[in-house]
């Protein structure tokens, strides 16, 4: 694309991801002014604005339609088609900013692909909010949404190295698995906090190690729910083996059977856990300092 701008404009809104009293005054005001509005659920946005005291549209009122999961694809090529008439349309979901784990990426996208001016009304968001409450490294982050239902062992074992803090969502029903799953992946003392209803009257925050949350979450949770997990430790390359023999030994002198307490150091360590199996087996000499 040559740049040019041509058609009407995207504008990505976002909404409180729980306290009503968050909302922003210019989103307040997009939303009275706006003549096109795709929200996630009409029905929650028209309780939103009842909520807020604002009319949609204001007095001429606006065109509202659905834009979820289901109809992305369809209903962003009749967005699309409103946008190159010169329209603005505003995009907004239940909760927190389009194009985060819901819809509009594509149809941003799209936009950009064609020269349609696209901006956003910043708003709050589950990730970052989750983020700074965790106690957790806040440096470097990256956003994982929700895990895959199908190949969650590899797909999490495909994470058991990355150094950022990690952010994901879940759902009630399986964040129990899900935490078990990581304890698994990750090991069990990897830190994690699993943040639930943020900004709501029942906010909670609970802190530990993923094995602890996991025992925690077995007896049910409930609400909208983000778990951010500590980022890898640097791989111990300067481990030597005698090293990891006694980190094995320290462990099962706690009570920590052997199988379990190798899994357990070659996570923490980054040294393949047949390596570790085979020096404490005394499969291959370790090496002294």
């Amino acid at each position: 694309m040559d740049g040019t701008q041509r058609g009407g404009r995207l504008v990505l809104a976002g909404l409180p991801i729980g306290n009503q009293e968050d909302a922003p005054p210019r989103l307040l005001h997009a939303l009275e002014g706006a003549r096109v509005i795709a929200a996630e659920d009409t029905r929650r946005l028209k309780q939103f604005a009842s909520r807020s005291g604002i009319r949609l549209g204001g007095e001429s009122g606006a065109r509202i339609v659905s834009y979820y999961d289901q109809n992305e694809t369809r209903r962003g090529e009749e967005l699309l088609s409103d946008l190159r008439r010169g329209e603005e349309v505003l995009v907004v979901t239940d909760a927190g900013m389009p194009g985060v784990s819901d819809p509009g990426y594509r149809l941003a996208a799209a936009c950009a692909n064609e020269g349609i001016p696209v901006t956003a009304i910043p708003g709050p968001s589950a990730v970052t909010t989750a983020l700074v409450v965790s106690g957790l490294p806040t440096d470097r982050f990256c956003f994982e949404g929700f895990p895959p239902r199908k190949g969650l062992k590899g797909y999490l074992d495909e994470l058991a190295d990355e150094r950022r803090t990690m952010v994901f969502f879940e759902s009630p029903h399986r964040i129990a698995a899900t935490l078990e799953a990581m304890a698994a992946a990750f090991g069990a003392d990897r830190r994690a906090a699993v943040c639930r209803e943020l900004t709501k009257t029942y906010e909670e925050v609970r802190r530990g190690g993923l094995g602890e949350l996991a025992a925690w979450a077995a007896e049910g949770v409930r609400g909208e729910i983000s778990v951010v997990v500590e980022g890898a430790r640097p791989r111990a390359e300067r481990t030597s083996d005698a090293d990891l023999v006694a980190a094995v030994a320290e462990l099962e002198e706690e009570g920590v059977r052997r199988k379990e307490a190798i899994v357990r150091i070659a996570k923490e360590t980054g040294v393949p856990k047949r390596r570790v199996y085979d020096l404490v087996h005394g499969v291959v000499e370790a090496e002294a300092e």
